[in-house]
């Protein structure tokens, strides 16, 4: 097969004039523009392919960066206390005692996975995964993030299907277990479902690396897999845009994953470390050669010479433009010392991963790329990588916000006629986005690997990191779309209290924060304004709780034709816990225990499940947070974790009080008997405010009843409320154990966990550890 020719730098010179595609490749005509004066001449085709990719949306931040700077200007010192490495790098680093640090990041595969569900998300979670080895680490667990259409529509199942099948082939094979995430079914994310992946990786302190290339006469090494024609352009193109009626605008192919090819990579990534052979590693995940040759370059303030012709191929027709935009899978660059090369060599060929090497680190600050001698880049890379283009978009105030807002669910009728409420507790229970959630979790491993402590239906996922001494970490991601159309301020600002506090009832301590921000198209100024409110909206919240965003990543463009997605900000936070023996699970386990409700209950049901699933409402203002609370509970359940008052913890959140109550008792099938007269006295609520509010800073507990003093002590002495609202009661022989909230309803647990577990398998067919009748 004949060599494709290239268009190379001596060409670009000689044919100023020569029309070149630059919109088809996503790039704007002012930007093309820019490319232009900043390399003085045009572009070669290698070099707009470059630009195009790196200046995405998606590579590049350019519609973003004004407002993300705010997370580095809202900076404590206690933020600062255990941050490693912040955002800027592959993902952020926390110090966790005793010589260990985790790092941990949470990315979106949105677009991807709604045009090829299995593959979409099964290589978010493979470039997710990447990252977390380019730090240093090794990959110990992921969680994902899923947003899904409506869950009668025809179209919801093949989605649902193929991106559960997708994230489980993955992570199982790398055996890496899947400790928690969220599971979401909304119309307004029909055409445009999310799929956010996060992984955690765990190293010593003298082990992380960044992806920086230094060090004249380094070499430039790629191993991994072979370089194919899929996912070409899409960064640039398909993340970088929106769907519009006929589907997907453009459809370059989606990546092709291979986890067991990555599973290897892992492994030899750390021999790689272990043996002090490498400078610096690179992923290869969006932009693939175009990001890694020049983030690598910039970010080492050095220059890079680099043979393309010697690149591995999957498929030897592709162009040298190709090779530099192809986003294929289990790919790693690396910068390797040349006395080290041999040695480095030796470990790639023990465990049969292909590799080449490229060229080398220069001194002179440039990019140059040659194709079979011929140059075919001749860049600044921080041009390419760094300095692209800043937007200040235009913002504008919603035009609808202020009817919705107007249009609260205090109008709603609320009844306190017993049968009426235990038919909407049931209600909720089965509702799509409250039911349980084994038809997705028992597709996922959670155990593999031996150090998951807590996992599925927990609150939050936690993971042992040191076998002698117990030391572990808890982590959780939550966002509520419906209180962000609200309130997007307020709304991330709620995402991040309720991942903190499900944090903090595991017993672990809320230390650092990753993000994934899922918007509308940024050439809506309504939506840029939804943006700026999250934004602010977090950047503060972090501030006042004292845990910094080590990193994350922007969704744009995840729209409909003129329809935007709900503002969904996924927060996720990670805690602490010097030993995971002392963990507290989130359902009760022994009868004859007290149930302690601490925080206050206010009738705060506009945005809420309440609203939504009985009367099919979305209106108002979501419920206050009280961060200051949201401290003080923390502080509190971690002191009764040391004196060991609490059995169980359990937050309240999307259901309220019913929701909660109802996951608790089903957890361990121990019942409860629960009064609400005291609720309703105490906050001034009527008995469905009880049930169903989502008021903040609110948790459910179970104290043995020999440890009741004391943790009401516990409570009065940090100013926290606390109510005792009934004790956990399990059945005489022979009988059911049941929930029964007194002169309301009675339910048994059975019939809980029947309500419960009905609803994903009658829209997506039995749960897997189920035969089939």
């Amino acid at each position: 097969m004949s060599t494709p020719v290239a268009d190379t730098v001596q060409n670009a010179v000689a044919t100023p004039e020569k029309e070149q595609p630059y919109a088809a490749l996503g790039l704007k005509p002012d930007e093309y523009d820019k490319i232009r004066e900043i390399l003085g001449r045009r572009p070669t085709s290698g070099e707009l392919a470059m630009y195009s990719v790196m200046w995405s949306e998606h590579c590049s931040y350019k519609s973003s960066k004004i407002y993300l700077r705010r997370f580095g200007q809202k900076v404590s010192d206690e933020m600062k206390e255990r941050l490693m490495v912040g955002m800027g790098q592959n993902a952020g680093v926390v110090d966790v005692g005793e010589g260990w640090a985790v790092t941990f990041k949470v990315e979106s595969h949105n677009h991807p996975s709604y045009i090829e569900p299995f593959q979409g998300a099964a290589t978010g979670v493979g470039g997710i995964v990447r990252d977390i080895i380019s730090m240093g680490a090794r990959p110990v667990a992921v969680m994902d993030q899923l947003r899904f259409g409506d869950i009668d529509d025809p179209d919801t199942a093949r989605v649902v299907h193929g991106v559960v099948s997708g994230i489980s082939f993955y992570a199982n094979c790398l055996g890496l277990p899947n400790i928690g995430g969220e599971t979401v079914f909304d119309k307004v994310y029909q055409g445009n479902p999310l799929v956010n992946a996060l992984a955690v990786g765990v190293l010593r302190h003298e082990d992380i690396k960044l992806a920086n290339a230094t060090g004249a006469g380094n070499k430039v090494v790629l191993f991994g897999a072979r370089t194919g024609g899929d996912g070409i352009g899409g960064a640039s193109i398909l993340a970088s845009d929106t769907f519009a009626d006929g589907g997907p605008t453009k459809r370059p192919a989606v990546q092709v994953g291979d986890p067991f090819a990555e599973k290897v990579l892992i492994e030899c990534c750390l021999e790689l470390y272990q043996g002090e052979l490498v400078e610096a590693i690179q992923d290869l995940g969006a932009a693939g050669i175009s990001c890694a040759t020049s983030e690598l370059a910039a970010n080492g303030g050095s220059g890079m010479r680099v043979d393309l012709e010697k690149v591995l191929l999957r498929d030897p027709s592709l162009t040298p433009e190709e090779i530099l935009m192809s986003e294929s899978q289990e790919r790693m660059m690396a910068i390797v010392a040349p006395e080290k090369l041999d040695a480095f060599l030796a470990v790639v060929q023990k465990w049969d991963v292909e590799t080449s090497v490229l060229g080398e680190v220069t001194g002179d600050g440039r990019l140059q790329i040659f194709w079979h001698g011929e140059q075919i880049v001749d860049v600044d890379p921080s041009t390419v990588a760094v300095d692209g283009p800043v937007y200040e978009r235009p913002v504008a105030y919603p035009t609808w916000i202020d009817a919705l807002r107007d249009d609260s669910a205090a109008a709603l009728e609320r009844s306190d006629d017993p049968e009426v409420l235990r038919t909407q507790f049931l209600q909720l229970l089965g509702s799509p986005n409250l039911a349980d959630t084994s038809w997705v979790t028992n597709q996922y491993d959670y155990y593999v690997m031996g150090n998951t402590a807590l996992s599925f239906p927990d609150d939050a996922g936690m993971i042992r990191v040191d076998e002698e001494s117990g030391l572990g970490f808890a982590i959780a991601t939550d966002c509520n779309g419906r209180y962000c159309q609200l309130d997007p301020y307020a709304g991330a600002q709620l995402a991040l209290a309720e991942a903190y506090r499900n944090v903090a009832v595991t017993g672990a301590q809320p230390t650092a924060v990753t993000d994934c921000l899922n918007f509308g198209s940024p050439e809506n100024p309504e939506v840029m304004w939804q943006f700026g409110q999250a934004v602010d909206g977090l950047a503060d919240a972090c501030f006042e709780l004292g845990v910094p965003v080590t990193g994350g990543n922007v969704s744009f463009y995840n729209q409909t034709g003129d329809q935007p997605i709900f503002p969904t900000p996924v927060v996720g936070v990670l805690g602490i816990i010097d030993d995971v023996a002392r963990r507290i699970p989130s359902g009760w386990q022994d009868a004859g225990e007290n149930i302690y409700l601490l925080g206050t209950t206010s009738t705060e049901l506009d945005g809420s499940a309440w609203a939504d699933t009985v009367h099919g409402h979305l209106g108002g203002r979501p419920p206050k947070v009280d961060l200051a609370g949201e401290k003080t509970l923390a502080g509190l359940l971690q002191a009764a974790r040391d004196e060991m008052l609490v059995s169980s913890a359990h937050d309240l959140s999307a259901g309220g009080l019913a929701q909660a109550l109802a996951e608790a008792t089903t957890r361990f099938g121990v019942g409860a008997r629960v009064w609400l007269r005291e609720i309703m006295e105490r906050d001034g609520v009527d008995a469905a405010t009880a049930l169903f509010s989502e008021s903040t800073g609110r948790v459910i507990v179970s104290v043995p009843r020999e440890e009741d003093v004391k943790f009401r002590g516990l409570c009065e002495g940090r100013g926290y409320p606390v109510l005792r609202i009934g004790v956990t009661d399990s059945a005489p022989e022979g009988e059911q154990s049941s929930l029964e909230v007194q002169d309301v309803f009675s339910i048994p647990v059975p019939e809980l966990r029947r309500v419960a577990k009905a609803t994903l398998p009658a829209a997506f067919g039995p749960i897997v550890d189920e035969v089939p009748a």
